[in-house]
């Protein structure tokens, strides 16, 4: 019988569906989800989550229904994980990251190397950029054993789309458990700004705002232009190094809000980080539990766990014989995984 998952579960969004498909790979555990994506104002699945049933389905050829845009029910029963060279484009720009990192668990842990090919949004709101996966998100992964190696193409913003990327996976017999402590000394700060076929002069106003809002001279902010992108788009990006990771913070340029303002929403979020003594921010949080759990043991320390996160673990919980453990400590909450 395929393990029954309610989309209306917590907050109700995507990532209760890529979490299922993720863990359904790897355990080889069936799944049914009903309500997919109820608690969003575009419920049922789009193109992106399609996308990523689709890229799970054809590295385990599995069996699916309901695999249609704007379904609301789908049963994914999958076969063994087969490594090799793949190719997964999300046709608008919805994330591609996101679909990548759906696959990416089984890939790490599959008999063999494979390669990733991602064409989709690589800069969206609602998802990690690309930099998050790349000097956040992976090097933590890579600590647990897998090697993974990016490469990244062209931007994809919101609406245009048509970013890419690759990546190289070699993957690790078995998971090590990963142990992270109160967050330690910053070792690097830095403010970027990028502007894709747009004026330079708003990706400058944006970083001298943020770098200006944190008390950081000029000499940590920096502006990058490029046309290697379909459309427009705007990013800006806070990062804050330590000895364990580099936390990233995002906003993304929109019509009618000014650069002040978006420049002033990343700068908000990586103060609250500043002020705590946690290793992962908001949103690592979330991306960290699936790996640690696969692993079966390990704990880190985090600026907060929401709901997002919640729902999270509660999924995993229906896949793998974990728990998670969290307590609230001075400056932080420390998450502990054990079987």
């Amino acid at each position: 019988m395929p393990i029954l998952i309610d989309g209306t579960l917590g907050e109700g969004g995507g990532q209760i569906l890529r979490t299922s498909l993720s863990l359904s790979l790897v355990t080889g555990k069936p799944f049914r989800i009903e309500n997919v994506r109820a608690g969003r104002a575009r419920p049922g699945l789009l193109r992106q989550h399609l996308t990523a049933v689709l890229a799970a389905a054809e590295v385990s050829g599995a069996e699916v229904e309901g695999a249609t845009l704007s379904s609301s029910c789908l049963t994914f029963t999958p076969g063994p994980v087969r490594p090799g060279d793949y190719r997964f484009a999300v046709g608008t720009a919805g994330s591609g990251i996101l679909v990548f990192q759906t696959v990416l668990p089984a890939l790490m842990l599959a008999n063999g190397s494979s390669r990733v090919a991602i064409e989709g949004g690589t800069h969206n709101t609602a998802a990690p950029p690309y930099e998050f996966l790349s000097r956040t998100f992976l090097p933590l992964v890579e600590r647990l054993g897998p090697k993974i190696r990016l490469h990244f193409e062209r931007y994809g913003f919101y609406p245009a789309g048509g970013g890419r990327f690759s990546a190289e996976i070699e993957p690790a017999a078995a998971l090590s458990p990963l142990h992270l402590g109160a967050r330690g000394e910053i070792t690097s700060r830095r403010v970027v700004a990028i502007v894709a076929n747009l004026p330079r002069h708003i990706a400058q106003r944006e970083a001298e705002t943020a770098a200006s809002m944190l008390n950081w001279g000029a000499e940590l902010h920096a502006v990058e232009a490029t046309r290697e992108s379909s459309g427009p788009g705007n990013v800006t990006m806070i990062e804050i190094g330590t000895d364990e990771t580099t936390a990233i913070f995002t906003a993304f340029g929109q019509l009618g809000i000014s650069a002040e303002k978006v420049a002033g929403n990343a700068a908000r979020e990586a103060r609250e980080y500043l002020v705590s003594k946690a290793v992962a921010c908001e949103h690592l949080t979330d991306q960290l539990l699936l790996p640690m759990a696969l692993a079966g043991a390990g704990s880190f320390t985090a600026v907060k766990v929401n709901l997002h996160a919640r729902t999270n673990m509660e999924v995993i919980a229906k896949f793998l014989p974990v728990h998670f453990e969290t307590v609230v400590l001075d400056g932080f909450t420390r998450i502990q995984v054990t079987r």
